[in-house]
């Protein structure tokens, strides 16, 4: 929007005079809205987002830009930024109808072009992120990133903004081995559980279960490297080759978040707890 100013002057009998100064403002008739339609955002995951244009003028707009900051932040003496464009994602719907692909560039952020608003219309752009490297991960981090509508003499509209936070529940996964590979009848075979976890929150009921097959005999159990006793911590039936944990016997911490100080970008440690079951086959 522009401010402007105006007098008028008043000449008589060789005289002049000034009126007051008069201000008026033109308001650009576009304005624009951001969604995030994701809740939240986990490492090298998508978000997806939801730009609306909306035109007040009794005439079109044409030749109108949405750029997206995607995220960028500032880290020491520059920025980086935590968000990359979905290749090939945008989606441009006018009226409700899915209109031709519009002009793309994410060389610097993202400035989607070619875009036209009817009069008192709005148009809605879809498009798709993931998280790169530089996305703040652990419990608080989020992602905060702005928009603004162009049209094609340069004026920009407000900003609108949407924030996304990471992830911040546990994310396990488990890894079974066996040894020795080849094991003889009646020799001793020992399975080995590590249970990882790459979120931010501990994970403190989990409970773990195999049917082993060919069924153990004289099992022995160990939790990290502690012995666990059959009934308190586990239950094993021979019959059946059935092994299942004790409820809360296996809590897995919360991984660990760290920034690299020289190039911005983030890593994840995560947590690892072992569980070795060893009997004879």
């Amino acid at each position: 929007m522009a401010v402007f100013t105006n007098r008028a002057t008043v000449t008589y009998d060789g005289r002049e005079i000034s009126s007051n100064t008069a201000q008026g403002e033109i308001v650009d008739p576009l304005s624009v809205r951001k969604y995030a339609v994701n809740d939240d955002y986990a490492p090298d995951g998508t978000v997806t987002y939801v730009a609306v244009i909306t035109n007040s003028s009794d005439i079109p707009v044409s030749s109108v830009s949405l750029v997206d900051d995607l995220g960028a932040y500032t880290f020491g003496t520059g920025s980086v930024t935590p968000l990359s464009y979905v290749d090939g994602s945008v989606k441009y719907f006018s009226g409700g109808t899915l209109q031709p692909d519009p002009t793309v560039n994410d060389d610097d952020g993202l400035t989607v072009s070619g875009l036209s608003v009817p009069a008192n219309g709005e148009i809605m752009v879809i498009y798709q992120t993931q998280a790169n490297s530089f996305a703040p991960l652990g419990s608080g981090a989020g992602i905060t990133n702005t928009v603004y509508a162009m049209s094609a003499g340069g004026t920009q509209t407000d900003t609108a903004s949407a924030t996304v936070n990471a992830n911040s529940a546990a994310q396990l996964a488990v890894d079974k081995s066996i040894s020795p590979v080849p094991v003889t009848s009646g020799g001793t075979v020992t399975y080995t559980f590590v249970i990882s976890n790459s979120g931010a929150a501990a994970a403190d009921d989990v409970v773990l279960s195999d049917l082993f097959d060919p069924i153990l005999s004289d099992i022995t159990v160990t939790y990290n490297g502690t012995s666990w006793t059959g009934g308190a911590n586990y239950t094993y039936d021979e019959t059946s080759g059935q092994f299942t944990t004790a409820a809360n016997a296996i809590s897995v911490p919360a991984a660990a978040f760290s920034q690299n100080a020289a190039t911005g970008e983030w890593s994840v440690t995560p947590s690892t707890v072992t569980l070795t079951v060893t009997g004879t086959v």
